[in-house]
């Protein structure tokens, strides 16, 4: 299923972004129909009392934004878009599932603990440049949202005593979530922030605290023509 979603992105976008060069040629009015590719550090953030950190973490997207010009000059336009992202996190929450029971601990006696998703993303962007039809390489900020739709998460730990326990799909685990982006740069190379607004778990809790755990990325994207 995931390998069927991502031929559909790619045949997409390479045929949006053909159509777009022949249209550069036509008056003032211009598309920046782009591909992004992003890489990110990621972070859990607003994790429980009792969970101390998490350690290093990352995050790959790609996708297709397909732009809606608001004005002559092109400057200012609205950003449409759709894209695969993984996220890998290595982590201090223990994730259990029985009877269909999420249940949540601290994973102090654990040697590995982590968890991968898989999503897909429709990121919505308010774009303004300083591009013109003919000008490729310019400053750049987007700001918006992204709303990303859960199509698999898988959580993995080691014991102690080397048993590898694996739990997929966890019923806790929050299939849509949506969160703040911001990009900013010039040419391809632009640093890009994602501040996750809705918690990656509903109805968890730990301890009787309540489980409000989010996600923050910080990296690079690039937008490629």
């Amino acid at each position: 299923m995931k390998l069927i979603v991502l031929h559909s992105i790619i045949i997409l976008c390479c045929f949006s972004i053909y159509s777009q060069k022949d249209s550069l040629n036509i008056g003032d009015y211009y598309a920046d129909d782009q591909l992004y590719l992003s890489v990110h550090y990621s972070q859990l953030s607003e994790q429980p009392s009792t969970i101390s950190k998490s350690n290093f973490s990352y995050s790959l997207s790609t996708g297709f934004i397909k732009d809606i010009i608001l004005n002559k000059d092109g400057t200012l336009a609205i950003g449409l878009g759709i894209g695969y992202g993984y996220d890998y996190f290595s982590h201090e929450l223990k994730v259990d599932e029985f009877n269909d029971e999420t249940l949540f601990s601290t994973a102090s006696d654990l040697i590995n603990n982590k968890f991968k998703v898989h999503n897909l993303e429709f990121p919505l962007e308010f774009r303004w440049r300083t591009s013109t039809a003919k000008k490729y390489s310019f400053w750049r900020i987007y700001t918006g949202l992204k709303l990303l739709y859960n199509l698999s998460n898988k959580f993995d730990y080691t014991t102690s005593n080397s048993n590898e326990i694996s739990y997929k799909n966890v019923n806790s685990f929050n299939n849509l979530q949506y969160g703040l982006t911001f990009s900013a740069g010039y040419d391809e190379f632009n640093i890009n922030i994602f501040y996750g607004l809705t918690p990656i778990f509903k109805d968890a809790s730990i301890n009787g605290e309540t489980i409000n755990t989010k996600v923050l990325k910080f990296g690079l994207i690039f937008y490629l023509l």
